[in-house]
């Protein structure tokens, strides 16, 4: 039996989520019975195959109206927490898209108002959904690599000018007085840090013993977008490198290093190689459950949910890290240069910095990059 489900948020990166609701739709597993839009969508802008769902600028009154038990939140990252407790205070269960909150205090409401509530929340973390997870925490139980010692992760992708100015929010640390941090470890690339707790299994707010970040900018924005972080943990330390003003655009990766080898994870291909001494590299593809789906089964049969807000804690940690470090510092004029015809920013040298800090779990300012002296690091 399907799920009725109302999204939130259709354009954007709420286009995946009409074609992955249209996808389980087609199988069963949920029906698009609302979409929650400021303008609502004309009629080529829904996927065939979804009917003639109800629209609504009103998210509460949109799931009064169609009964939906799910709702599907896609929304700007300020909003995330008033239209999760909408819903919650109906009693409807939530996929909640990453970041889940801009701060760590509208965090803890969201989740304590869920928690009250009684609902469901799934945060969208997709890449927690990969089968390679439990796989590769198998893997460092049984002591293939020896000693854990610890995560380092590059995420080196490129942006050009015009994904600054595709929402009033992007780039931005704040709008008119309310929390935003749209920086590239805490929105683009978050993935990359909360993947990277979850290895070590250090994925609770509790888990984090200490954190230091390095925030910098090369666009003509608030927030950063070549920056770096190293999360203290019980289990050893997670650094993750990333910028969005790579010269080449790359897989992101990350790796797990012990004391008698590594396992590297492209956690968006679910890919891992496996390397350590005495043996040849062994490399593996894995599946990947749909966290809606997940959900969906929760709901009907008490599916265990795969990204339940409390394994998120850890990650919010960061984003308040980054929250209330100072303001990112603009790179000097001599780190960075315009390519015009793709009307973008590179760093040279920047990705090979952050293979380095990956292959390290060393910060910018450790590996020696001219632009980020070590008086720039941020301890939280």
């Amino acid at each position: 039996m399907s799920v009725d489900i109302v999204l939130a948020g259709a354009r954007g990166h709420g286009r995946w989520h009409l074609d992955n609701i249209r996808r389980l739709q087609a199988r069963g597993v949920v029906r698009l019975a609302g979409i929650c839009e400021l303008t609502p969508l004309t009629g080529p802008e829904i996927p065939d195959g979804l009917g003639t769902p109800e629209q609504s600028a009103d998210l509460g009154a949109l799931l009064d109206s169609t009964g939906a038990r799910i709702a599907v939140i896609c929304t700007p990252i300020p909003t995330h927490t008033d239209l999760a407790l909408t819903a919650a205070e109906r009693g409807v269960h939530l996929l909640l898209e990453k970041p889940p909150a801009p701060s760590y205090a509208a965090f803890r409401r969201m989740a304590d108002g869920v928690a009250k509530a009684r609902v469901a929340c799934q945060i969208g973390f997709q890449s927690l959904g990969s089968h390679a997870l439990p796989a590769i925490r198998r893997l460092l139980a049984e002591g293939a690599i020896g000693e854990v010692v610890g995560v380092g992760g590059a995420g080196a992708w490129v942006r050009d000018e015009a994904y600054y100015r595709r929402a009033p929010w992007a780039g931005r640390r704040r709008l008119n007085g309310t929390d935003v941090v749209d920086g590239v470890l805490t929105n683009p690339l978050a993935h990359a840090v909360a993947t990277g707790l979850a290895l070590l299994g250090t994925t609770r707010a509790d888990d984090v013993t200490g954190i230091e970040t390095e925030l910098w900018r090369a666009n003509a924005i608030e927030s950063d977008d070549t920056s770096c972080v190293r999360v203290r943990t019980p289990r050893g330390p997670v650094t993750i490198a990333a910028t969005l003003c790579a010269e080449r655009p790359g897989e992101p990766y990350l790796l797990v290093h012990g004391t008698r080898g590594r396992i590297t994870f492209w956690y968006k291909q679910d890919r891992v190689l496996l390397q350590r001494t005495g043996h040849g590299p062994q490399e593996t593809e894995y599946g990947r459950s749909d966290l809606l789906e997940n959900l969906a089964g929760h709901v009907t049969s008490g599916t265990a949910l795969l990204v339940p807000p409390d394994d998120t804690g850890a990650f919010m940690r960061v984003v308040e890290a980054v929250r209330t470090a100072p303001d990112p510092e603009p790179l000097p004029d001599h780190a960075w240069r315009l390519l015009p015809a793709e009307h973008r920013r590179i760093v040279p040298g920047v990705d090979g910095l952050v293979a380095a800090a990956a292959d390290t779990l060393a910060l910018y300012s450790e590996l020696g990059a001219s632009w980020a002296p070590p008086n720039e690091v941020s301890t939280r």
